[in-house]
């Protein structure tokens, strides 16, 4: 190679000295990099690796900079060329004919018009051996760490830190890699890597120090971190007090790390370093369409009321301003809720919330105050149990009606997506049971809904992503007239159907003329969401929805509505903007609409 290794550390500040002491200076009129026998891949890998086109990339064009950024190349193309198993590459850099690295510091060039960079990368290399030893029980390698393999410097990287990982998963929170024999054969390009492993003794965790609060109090952060003081070294348990920490809302930063060396009693103490965030909060979103009017939502939230991570919220709702079809809603509700109670991943919250839905032919008020406990199970999975009281009063063309119940709703949520914002992977599932018991004329029964969404992406840097959605409702027990109302089932909107008017699709049981939602429902949704640029993509969709009494699919009293239409995204830190445009296809809605178009704008994906 044309490189020299024994270059040290003294070069950039004698670089610098060259520079005073060479006058005048220009940039180079050119850089040439070139990448003879490198494929697409490596030559993209190579460019984004080489200190120079960055330079170049960043306008810096003194001849210092560049002479400084010339002699880097080496070694930062050779880590690249490494990474990716190449291991007897060639590399100059030439500036202005000179090899850069036979050029000494104190002899830079005040001028400099042309430097070319030669990259020849010669074979790819593969392992002939991979040893790592010993290994914990229930370690798993990477696949690309075998023999026969393309020996990438990168992949011998995971494989170390897996090894790592294995111990410290059974409690040597001290484990490090020890000596390593990494040997390059030349002549049959292989490489032979052997490693020793040090798993050090089993430790127990030990003291939690904790620093940087202000407003909280160190009793509560020691209750909602949940530190597992005395139990085997877990890294996994580690994780989830810091994120118990950051789940609360509190704090700006959570940093949680080990003691350096662990004690003379075999225990490892653990510190916390905490920046708590601006205790009030307050934010406002809003979706608009031209059938179903303009959607507005307002919250204010203060997320350390007592000192203990309390948080007391108010959120305000106000919908279908401007509908065509429906009056206008509203809603204003309270919570205060408390983590960390009865055990560290329990959130306990009290709420009360007060509404009024203004519909087509009538006017629901409600009014529930109820309880409810959040279990975090996992980072995905989350469980719900509550207790409430409710009431409503629905004024339609028949007649007044009042309904009492006392519900006992109890959920789950599983969230598989890579991104809650803008998924292209995974699936999300939400259900919901609901026993209630009625009085003064209200039914007892039961209330089911799901909601299940699966996402797949094709291609790697920006995918053309499949998206699903399937919605289920169902109650069950008492006849139609005797449920409350707000637990009945429509179809049509820009959360079911697009193009068809926000629930336009019931049943008519009570009255010929009386429209109500069904007890049986489900809604398809499908999207190809593909991009056109880094920030802007657009979207194809197709929706279909059925409300009934008796069935699902075919029912007598019931229906089914379908709408299609095109929409685009576009991104941003918080989530892509939205703008869909429907039309109905099949349905009484959609005939009533003459086939017209439909406008939604909001901020994030429909689903």
């Amino acid at each position: 190679m044309a490189f020299r290794s024994q270059i040290g550390r003294r070069l950039t500040a004698a670089a610098c000295l060259a520079g005073l002491l060479s006058g005048p200076v220009s940039a180079a009129d050119e850089i040439r990099f070139l990448t003879p026998g490198a494929s697409a891949e490596l030559q993209a890998a190579l460019r984004a690796a080489s200190p120079l086109l960055a330079a170049q990339r960043e306008d810096r064009s003194d001849a210092q900079d560049l002479f400084a950024a010339a002699r880097a190349e080496y070694s930062a193309l050779l880590a690249a060329l490494y990474a990716r198993a190449f291991y007897s590459p060639v590399i100059t850099v030439s500036v202005d004919g000179r090899e850069a690295a036979n050029i000494a510091p104190l002899d830079a060039p005040g001028t400099i018009r042309q430097i070319t960079v030669t990259v020849e990368p010669g074979p790819d290399f593969a392992f002939s051996q991979t040893r790592i030893a010993p290994l914990a029980g229930g370690t798993v390698l990477p696949a690309d760490f075998a023999i026969g393999k393309p020996a990438a410097t990168g992949v011998i990287r995971d494989a170390a830190r897996a090894a790592v990982e294995g111990w410290r998963n059974l409690g040597h929170a001290k484990a490090a890699v020890g000596s390593q024999d990494l040997v390059v054969d030349h002549a049959a390009r292989t490489l032979a890597a052997s490693l020793e492993m040090q798993p050090g003794p089993k430790l127990r965790f030990g003291t939690f120090s904790i620093q940087g609060q202000e407003r909280m109090r160190e009793g509560r952060i020691r209750a909602i971190a949940g530190f597992p003081e005395g139990k085997v070294f877990d890294p996994a348990a580690l994780r989830r007090s810091a994120d118990r920490l950051r789940r609360t809302g509190v704090f700006r930063s959570v940093s949680l790390a080990e003691a350096e060396n662990p004690g003379p009693d075999g225990t490892l103490d653990v510190s916390t370093t905490l920046v708590e965030d601006l205790p009030r909060r307050f934010g406002a979103g809003g979706e608009i369409s031209t059938l179903d009017g303009l959607d507005v939502t307002a919250f204010w939230m203060h997320r350390n009321l007592f000192g203990g991570a309390e948080r007391l919220r108010f959120d305000l709702a106000v919908e279908n301003i401007g509908s065509s079809s429906n009056g206008t809603d509203y809603m204003l509700g309270a919570t205060l809720e408390r983590p960390a109670t009865f055990t560290p991943d329990t959130l306990l919250g009290i709420g009360v919330t007060a509404q009024r839905l203004d519909e087509e032919n009538q006017t629901i008020d409600l009014a529930t105050l109820g309880i409810t406990a959040t279990q975090f199970v996992s980072d995905r999975l989350t469980l719900r149990g509550g207790l409430q009281v409710r009431g409503q009063r629905v004024t339609d063309l028949t007649a007044d009606y009042t309904f009492y119940n006392l519900a006992l709703p109890l959920g789950a949520t599983y969230d598989g997506r890579n991104d809650k914002f803008s998924a292209t992977k995974g699936y999300f599932i939400a259900a919901e049971l609901t026993p209630f018991l009625g009085w003064n004329g209200t039914g007892s029964g039961g209330r089911l809904t799901l909601d299940g969404r699966a996402y797949r992406g094709f291609g790697a840097e920006r995918p053309v992503v499949l998206a699903g959605r399937v919605q289920v409702g169902s109650v069950f027990g008492p006849g139609l007239e005797d449920t409350p109302r707000d637990y009945l089932f429509y179809s049509g909107g820009a959360g079911t159907v697009r193009g068809h008017p926000f629930q336009s699709l019931g049943v008519y049981v009570i009255s010929p003329d009386q429209l109500t939602g069904g007890t049986r429902f489900v809604a398809l949704s499908g999207e190809i969401r593909a991009p056109v640029t880094e920030r802007i993509g657009v979207v194809g969709f197709y929706d279909v929805g059925s409300v009934g009494v008796t069935d699902f699919f075919d029912d007598p009293q019931g229906g089914w509505q379908a709408g299609a239409g095109i929409g685009i995204r576009y991104a941003t830190g918080f989530g892509p903007i939205r703008v869909d445009i429907a039309t109905p296809i099949q349905g009484s809605a959609g005939q009533n609409a003459n086939g017209s178009v439909q406008l939604y704008v909001g901020i994030g994906q429909s689903f």
